[in-house]
């Protein structure tokens, strides 16, 4: 199994923009040195608070000095808000100052912030910017001429001139939704509890062999990669990271949600105050697996149910945006990992930073995590591509 971070950069309490760059980037250094093997980055925009890197490929190319083997992952683009021909070079000007290292998340993102750059926020617009951006980028980066005729784009022999060095483009990812993910040939991060997360494994492996044939590669060769986030807070003992964790979970469920939805209210902007699944395109399937075609409660004992949740019994379905938190000691963690493997998945994602939490403390939690929990794991699971396995052409 292969260890991730996703990322949100949020603002630290009394601690200065510069510092917390500067901060974060320390972070990266010994995520690079533990053999971390992605580091996913969110992009968010006002009036979001949550995010202090708008703009990812500014600070991935900063990451890409600070860093010789993590791989850099804007997790997600948000693709309706990006030009698709300033996005392709940006992604290979990363690729090569990286040294080959990036890997490309994709998604459509949220009405919300598309109505505050002044774009149309009508959903279906939302998502065919999205497909089309998408079908762009990905040609763009795949050929030495990119012709176009969209809705939104229409580019007739436009030359290529810089050219990614993974070929035929870096791995992409979705985030949130294993059936996109799935049928577009895509790695995927997904959030939600052990028990949602063991069904959506095992619907995307199924639509990943129905798509592209079983046992199949992705186009760059290695085994297609599914993981669930975790916000992690590790201290000695169960009690001392529960201490740390709870108010740091508060505090992030209010950075995550709060602002948007007081901003959205003071404006009297009422269509994006209504729940999630009333604002998803019609064409968009649905983010989580049916339970009752692929997983059930009666499958498991009392005792499995138990040790399947997360230690520190915060965070789940519902709260945070679904987002989960880990938080225990190192014994407690592994216990909960060793669990976490039964489910299939070959890809396991931290958050270290979130909430309330300080830099020292976050370091801390990556240092009992790298020495007592990783190595337990590390090699479970080989990603290169082995006899027998069927590489997918792009």
């Amino acid at each position: 199994m292969e260890f991730g971070i996703f990322d949100h950069i949020e603002p630290v309490p009394g601690v200065g923009l510069a510092q917390v760059y500067r901060q974060r980037l320390e972070q990266i250094e010994q995520l690079d040195a533990a053999g971390f093997y992605a580091y996913h980055l969110a992009e968010h925009h006002t009036p979001a608070v949550h995010s202090l890197a708008p703009s990812q490929n500014v600070f991935l190319a900063a990451a890409a000095e600070h860093s010789q083997k993590l791989r850099l992952a804007p997790c997600i683009y948000v693709l309706p808000l990006h030009h698709p021909l300033r996005l392709i070079e940006e992604i290979c000007m990363l690729d090569n100052l990286s040294g080959g290292r990036m890997e490309i998340g994709v998604g459509r993102g949220g009405v919300l912030e598309a109505y505050f750059w002044g774009q149309d926020s009508d959903v279906e617009t939302n998502y065919a910017r999205y497909r089309e951006t998408l079908e762009i980028v990905q040609q763009g980066l795949s050929h030495d001429e990119l012709t176009y005729q969209g809705q939104f784009y229409n580019f007739q022999q436009l030359p290529m001139r810089l050219r990614p060095i993974q070929q035929p483009y870096p791995p992409f990812w979705y985030m949130r939704n294993v059936e996109t993910a799935a049928v577009d040939g895509m790695n995927t991060i997904i959030v939600g509890s052990l028990d949602s997360f063991e069904a959506n494994v095992r619907r995307y492996r199924e639509l990943w062999a129905q798509h592209h044939g079983p046992d199949s590669l992705t186009p760059q060769n290695t085994m297609p990669k599914i993981g669930l986030v975790h916000h992690m807070v590790l201290a000695e003992s169960d009690e001392a990271a529960l201490a740390l964790g709870k108010p740091a979970w508060e505090h992030y469920k209010w950075n995550l949600s709060a602002p948007r939805h007081l901003e959205a209210e003071r404006r009297g902007l009422n269509q994006f105050l209504v729940p999630n699944e009333r604002m998803r395109p019609k064409a968009a399937p649905e983010r989580e697996a049916r339970r009752d075609l692929f997983w059930s409660l009666s499958e498991r004992s009392q005792e499995e149910q138990q040790r399947r949740q997360a230690p520190g019994g915060l965070g789940g379905e519902g709260q945070g945006a679904g987002f989960g938190i880990v938080a225990g000691s190192p014994e407690s963690t592994r216990r909960y990992i060793d669990e976490y493997l039964k489910t299939g998945a070959n890809y396991f994602v931290c958050s270290f930073q979130w909430g309330s939490l300080t830099h020292e403390e976050a370091m801390r939690s990556l240092e009992l995590f790298v020495t007592e929990v990783m190595p337990h794991y590390v090699g479970a699971a080989p990603t290169e591509a082995t006899p027998g396995r069927k590489a997918r052409t792009a």
